[in-house]
């Protein structure tokens, strides 16, 4: 039996059934447009025997979709509602038995995931999407890449690199697990309800050897934090705080081979890591 995906009637009879009104609190902008969603999974190339993880599947357009590749799905649903319509939803439109694992949470505060999937496959709210990645690729190291679909000014930040003004905190902490990568555009017209704002496509591989050890990317990130925080400002100045004067925070820079005039936005993940390791340990 093949999986047959939903429509837009579909899903408008869905959200009338469970008396769900989309709301922006949750981020909720459900697609209901099957090309979109397919157009998402074969971005992330999902492989049939492959175990995906879904944050916020909602109705249920993207997570069959990944179902109709022949793939087996986690997804985390924060809405009690939704998360208990899902199954019954992937039953009617022939997904197998086994092949759905809902979890009936809060992304932020899952610390396991069932079957151990390797892939992250989302249409992520846009109010939470860059610290929902970062505690996903900080708590599951099996997770190997994803592809999801954010605010455009979202999934530029991810994948700038060093020099753009969009270069930032969050480029630099996405960037400590592996390379990222803008991976196609999103029409505003697939949504219900239409939003305000442009979508991306954005999507990761995580590096085969991890970066560092916990305390590293812990010191390297508050460093980052420092660093943007008085973003105009050289890196001596803004990280005096941090290391106890300007003169200080000079002599860890040209320590780690960093100029201390150089800004926030001119170094590299690579360079942030190397101050962090040669920083004084507290």
């Amino acid at each position: 039996m093949t999986v047959s995906l939903l429509g837009a009637a579909d899903i408008r009879r869905l959200a009338a059934e469970l008396d769900v009104t989309p709301t922006k609190k949750l981020g909720q902008n459900f697609v209901v447009d099957a090309n979109t969603v397919r157009k998402i999974v074969q971005a992330a190339a999902v492989q049939p025997s492959e175990r995906v993880v879904e944050i916020g599947p909602g109705l249920g357009s993207l997570t069959l979709a990944i179902l109709e590749t022949g793939a087996s799905v986690t997804a985390v649903e924060i809405d009690h509602r939704l998360a208990a319509r899902l199954p019954q939803t992937a039953r009617d439109r022939g997904v197998p038995e086994g092949a759905l694992t809902v979890v009936d949470a809060d992304a932020m505060r899952v610390t396991e995931l069932p079957g151990e999937p390797a892939v992250l496959v989302a249409n992520l709210p846009y109010n939470v999407s860059v610290p929902v990645l970062l505690h996903f690729l900080e708590t599951f190291p099996y997770l190997q890449r994803g592809v999801v679909m954010v605010q455009a000014e979202v999934a530029e930040r991810l994948a700038a690199k060093p020099g753009s003004k969009i270069y930032g905190a969050p480029s630099v902490k996405a960037a400590w697990y592996g390379p990222w990568k803008l991976s196609g555009t999103v029409s505003r017209q697939v949504f219900w309800p239409v939003p305000n704002v442009d979508s991306l496509l954005v999507g990761f591989h995580r590096d085969p050897q991890p970066r560092g050890s916990d305390q590293e990317r812990l010191r390297t990130f508050a460093i980052v934090d420092a660093a943007f925080n008085q973003r105009r400002k050289m890196l001596r100045q803004a990280l005096s705080g941090i290391f106890g004067s300007s003169a200080e925070a000079s002599a860890v820079l040209e320590s780690a081979g960093v100029a201390p005039t150089a800004r926030g936005e001119d170094l590299t993940v690579d360079d942030y890591h190397r101050i962090a390791r040669v920083a004084p340990k507290d």
